[in-house]
Formats: C-alpha cells, sequence, structure tokens
C-alpha cells in the first residue's frame, strides 16, 4: 500500500520543495494536485523540461515518489470546443506522467448538474443536462483509453458533490462499462454522505474496481434533519462538504477501514485534508500517524 501526501494546503511552497516536506512528514509517496506551475486546474499543463528534470532530482534526493498525478479538465463538459480542449489537455496532462516516471493519473468525473435538476434545459451550464454531461464523458473516456492502455497509465476516478454523478453505486457501473484495468475507482472519505448510506456495503460493492481512497474527515450534511450545515437562503442546491483531519467529523473509520481490510485493499491511500491551512504540518503528520495506525490495527486483526 501506498500512504500519499496531498500537499494542496502546503501549494505555495516552491514545487521542489515538495519532497523535503513530505520526507519531513513521514511521508514517501506525494499525490499531485494542482497547482498553477504545474496541472493547473482545467488548462494545458505549465510544464517543461527543465521544470520537470528538477522536480524528479528534488524526488530522488528525498527518497519521495510520486504515488498519482491529479489533474483536473472539463471532459465531461456537453460544450464540444471545451470538452475537446479538455481531452488535448488530459493528453498532455499522460506525457508528463509518463516523461515523470509516473504510472497513476487520478480525477473527478467532472462537474455538472445536480442529479436532482432532472433534464432541465433552461438552467445550470448553460442548458447541460446530467444525460448531456455523461455522454461527453464517455466521448472522452473512449479516446482516452486507447492512450493509457498504450502509456501503461492507470487513472483512478471519483464522483465528486456536484458532478453529473455524485453515487456510488452508478460510478462504479461506468468505471466497470469501461472494461479496461487502466481505469478505476476511487473512494472518497469526505464524499461518503453524498455516495450513500452504508460506508461498508459499499466499498464492497467499489472493491472489484477499487484502487485508490481518499482519507479526510467530513460531517454528515444530511443528519439533524439536514441542519448539520445551514446554508442560506433555504433550499440552495449548494453541495456541501469538508476536509477534516480524522476523528474530526462522522465518517465511520472502523466500518471504511475495516472494510478496506476484509476486501484486501492493497492500492493508494492519500491524506487529503483542505481545512487547516494555518496548521497544515501539524494535520499532515497527525493523519500520516493515524492512518498508518488503523491500517496496521485492521491488518492484524483476527479473521472474524
Amino acid at each position: 500500500m501506498k500512504i500519499a501526501l496531498d500537499p494542496y494546503m502546503h501549494r505555495h511552497l516552491p514545487l521542489e520543495q515538495l519532497p523535503r516536506l513530505a520526507a519531513d512528514l513521514g511521508y514517501e509517496y506525494l499525490e499531485l494536485s494542482p497547482r498553477a506551475d504545474f496541472l493547473d486546474w482545467w488548462v494545458r499543463p505549465r510544464v517543461f523540461p527543465e521544470r520537470i528534470a528538477g522536480f524528479k532530482r528534488a524526488l530522488a534526493d528525498h527518497g519521495v515518489k510520486i504515488a498519482s498525478l491529479l489533474p483536473m479538465y472539463r471532459w465531461a463538459s456537453p460544450h464540444e470546443e471545451e470538452r475537446l480542449a479538455a481531452v488535448e489537455n488530459w493528453k498532455r496532462a499522460i506525457q508528463v506522467a509518463v516523461e515523470m516516471g509516473v504510472d497513476t493519473m487520478n480525477s473527478e468525473f467532472g462537474r455538472g448538474p445536480h442529479p436532482e435538476r432532472g433534464s432541465c434545459s433552461s438552467c445550470c451550464m448553460g442548458g447541460a443536462t446530467t444525460e448531456s454531461s455523461e455522454t461527453a464523458w464517455w466521448r472522452s473516456i473512449e479516446e482516452l483509453v486507447p492512450i493509457l492502455e498504450r502509456e501503461g497509465i492507470q487513472l483512478n476516478v471519483e464522483p465528486h458533490p456536484d458532478d453529473f454523478v455524485e453515487t456510488l453505486y452508478p460510478a462504479v457501473d461506468m468505471i466497470r462499462a469501461v472494461g479496461s484495468d487502466n481505469v478505476r475507482f476511487l473512494y472518497c472519505a469526505p464524499h461518503t454522505f453524498y455516495f450513500g448510506d452504508d460506508v461498508a456495503d459499499m466499498i464492497r460493492y467499489a472493491a472489484p474496481v477499487l484502487a485508490h481512497v481518499h482519507v479526510a474527515d467530513t460531517f454528515n450534511h444530511k443528519a439533524s434533519s439536514g441542519l448539520r450545515y445551514i446554508v442560506n437562503p433555504p433550499g440552495s442546491t449548494a453541495r456541501v462538504h469538508q476536509h477534516l483531519d480524522i476523528g474530526q467529523g462522522e465518517v465511520p473509520w472502523d466500518a471504511f477501514f475495516g472494510t478496506l481490510a476484509d476486501v484486501g485493499f492493497d492500492g493508494i491511500m492519500t491524506a487529503c485534508v483542505f481545512a487547516w491551512e494555518e496548521r497544515a504540518d501539524d494535520s499532515g503528520r497527525f493523519m500520516r500517524r493515524e492512518m498508518q495506525r488503523y491500517v496496521d490495527r485492521f491488518r492484524t486483526a483476527p479473521a472474524a
């Protein structure tokens, strides 16, 4: 298993300082999320040979490896010009992964209309629907899968609150329908309460394609009559969740880690906390210890 740090809370640091940071916080792996000088949000990677070479030297110097690169592009856009640009950005990002010697990438299905908005054609995203976003995603994935397979890159995909697919079961079905060993599923723990209601059942359902988990805590936005978070105006379709340290929210961690052990999960596990930039180092160290503690606890637990 690879236990990685998402250094998003440290994005103010120069790229070549991230390996030292990871090592200092106890990590052997980084999951490199979007940052302006590498794979920025939505746009073509701002990477050139000298930057890649310098980053690779820094990684080697501190004994740190890249577990995964995380690009974000509008590959599910129903606007064809935007989708085509996203596919081109994906192709360049895959080249960057190859140049870095990285064999794993991860991303989200893509932002789209809220599922409950149905087929409304007069609002959200300039007339987009969940169906048109899903159709666009399939168009993109069918073009990208042969490239991923040719280059030996595994892509792990997660649903996200406000994506065209937010819940786990249809998302897993879509990944399995792709029919490629190079496209797998990512379970993001702080999205648990959007995914569904039974953590153990969801992990078991995803197990055949589960290759990556993001670890952070969150509150159950559906609890307390839907008032765990209060959003104004009432009835807003805003998606609320948080990425907190383990123990600060309501994710059932015994069920999460215990079921991962039961299904034999041995992929990438990323500390994915965003809430505490003012104490980012302490959060990173804490998460490294806690993830290892849970992994060790359930790895050694006797079979029921």
